[in-house]
């Protein structure tokens, strides 16, 4: 499927090795399903690759464990990042220009953008989000996230054919002082949400508070720390989604319904 004019804009492009490693991770570990159900190879659109390719490979790469027949095709809206991946095409990964409405042929299963709609304006973003949702599979999902320069926080919102399912916190724990600065790296839909009144910042909040109440765990390390805190989370009654393995690795998720922003 091609379209005349591509959807979006030219973003700033930054990105590096490693840098989404941790949403990488997460979708091997708990999307297996989604790439698995496909009879035929997945169709993977790493959306907004940026001035590299990198992510690209690594994403095909690492889904490879999964489905060794998986397809991934880079994104970017720049003609000229395109042209300067095309030396890295084979029968499993592919370049194209467009944008938001997907140049492939074909149902998606997985759509990944980071620090795309970051760049963008806030009320932008459900229009993009409908786009892509429109060309996703049955089982496909769109993964809307952003991360640092370096990947060692990152927080996503995952979406199906019809709605967001969930939002997704990711941290490096070594070092870790406050939860809360991972606020920065909130997606578009929820960064300008941080304030009070909306369910994001009583999230955020009770986490820093979690956290803080967690600290005599913290001579057992921070992954104990970390893990005492998501239990106090949990027994509030925030709909913490996923298990021990996941948070071990400094990962939360929850339900997006809990941090949904209100209507204005």
């Amino acid at each position: 499927m091609a379209s005349a004019r591509p959807v979006g804009a030219i973003t700033r492009g930054t990105t590096n090795p490693n840098r989404l490693r941790r949403c990488d991770r997460w979708l091997v570990a708990t999307q297996r399903h989604r790439l698995t159900a496909p009879l035929g190879a997945p169709l993977v659109v790493d959306l907004g690759y940026g001035a590299s390719p990198v992510t690209a490979v690594e994403l095909r790469d690492r889904l490879r464990a999964v489905r060794p027949d998986v397809r991934v095709v880079g994104v970017e809206i720049n003609p000229a990042r395109v042209r300067a991946a095309q030396h890295l095409q084979d029968d499993t990964l592919s370049f194209r220009i467009g944008g938001f409405e997907l140049p492939v042929d074909g149902k998606v299963d997985v759509v990944r953008a980071f620090n795309v709609l970051r760049q963008y304006d806030e009320s932008e973003v459900e229009s993009s989000w409908s786009l892509v949702q429109q060309r996703l599979s049955p089982t496909g999902i769109f993964v809307d996230g952003t991360c640092d320069e370096v990947g060692r926080l990152a927080t996503w919102v995952t979406l199906d054919r019809r709605s967001p399912l969930s939002l997704t916190f990711s941290w490096r724990l070594g070092g870790l002082d406050t939860p809360s600065v991972i606020a920065e790296r909130l997606p578009k839909a929820l960064i300008h949400r941080n304030v009070p009144g909306e369910p994001i910042h009583e999230f955020v909040r009770t986490f820093d508070r979690a956290w803080a109440t967690a600290a005599p765990h913290g001579s057992f390390g921070a992954r104990q720390r970390f893990l005492a805190a998501v239990d106090t989370v949990r027994a509030d009654g925030w709909p913490v989604l996923h298990g021990r393995s996941r948070h071990r690795l400094g990962e939360l998720s929850v339900e997006w319904s809990a941090v949904a922003p209100n209507r204005r």
